[in-house]
């Protein structure tokens, strides 16, 4: 095999990995079809990845699930600068004060990704799976990661495929500018039917933006008045993340 096709492998591998990033458990034909590879070729990835113990497959089911291996490499990840791990327990202390559901936001290409989130103890809740990719179009987390980032990363987003046809460019340009002026975004409706938020960014030691931390909840509870009331503490636990990072 040249070495322009082990690469291919490799990076295929990958691509079945990051399959479970959407669900826990899949069959050879759904991690085809997420894939867009055909059976045969999956099925020897699969058995790889099997062998090596990054992937188990259930004998009942024929599902494969993510293997011990992948828990033993994540053991080793370097906490001390890892905004997931070290903002938790301030974001838990935020959502027992405010209760409702606290969210860690970065942006990835065109997306935002959830990388951290504690949902509220109340029965009606907004629900936030962690690992969740989202549109950089709407809502106030990605206002607020996009009003902060370079303008020729803006550009490149408003002019990616990735861009719904619904969200005008222009209006959107002049959101960020209201954001980059009021230090925060709040979104009602936006991007789901009965919820709303409210985001502010996160700055680093060096003043570089590093995260959206945002308190989302339903409609009926969070109105534009009760999400200005949350904005105070929602700041200050921001500025406090911020002094945790080493750099």
């Amino acid at each position: 095999m040249n070495e322009k096709k082990k690469v291919r492998a490799v990076e295929r591998a990958l691509d079945i990995l990051l399959c479970f990033l959407q669900r826990s458990s899949l069959s050879l034909t759904e991690i085809s079809e997420l894939t867009q590879l055909n059976k045969s070729t999956v099925y020897r990835l699969l058995s790889t990845l099997e062998g090596k113990g990054f992937l188990t497959r259930d004998p009942d089911t024929e599902k494969y699930q993510l293997g011990f291996r992948i828990w033993e490499l994540s053991v080793n990840l370097d906490s001390s600068n890892d905004p997931a791990i070290l903002f938790l327990p301030e974001m838990e202390r935020l959502r027992d004060q405010l209760d409702e559901t606290i969210s860690l936001y970065i942006r990835d290409g065109y997306e935002r990704v959830r990388i951290q989130a504690v949902e509220s103890k109340q029965a009606i809740r907004r629900v936030a799976p962690i690992g969740a990719r989202l549109s950089l179009a709407v809502g106030a987390s990605s206002k607020v990661l996009m009003a902060y980032a370079e303008s020729e990363i803006v550009e490149e987003v408003i002019r990616s495929s990735h861009w719904p046809d619904d969200v005008d460019p222009h209006q959107y340009r002049s959101q960020l500018k209201e954001i980059m002026q009021d230090g925060y975004a709040m979104s009602v409706e936006e991007r789901e039917a009965g919820t709303a938020a409210i985001a502010v960014p996160i700055f680093n030691r060096s003043a570089q933006m590093v995260a959206a931390l945002a308190v989302s909840g339903p409609v009926h509870r969070m109105s534009r008045e009760q999400m200005r009331s949350f904005l105070p503490d929602l700041k200050k636990s921001s500025e406090k993340m911020g002094k945790m990072l080493r750099k």
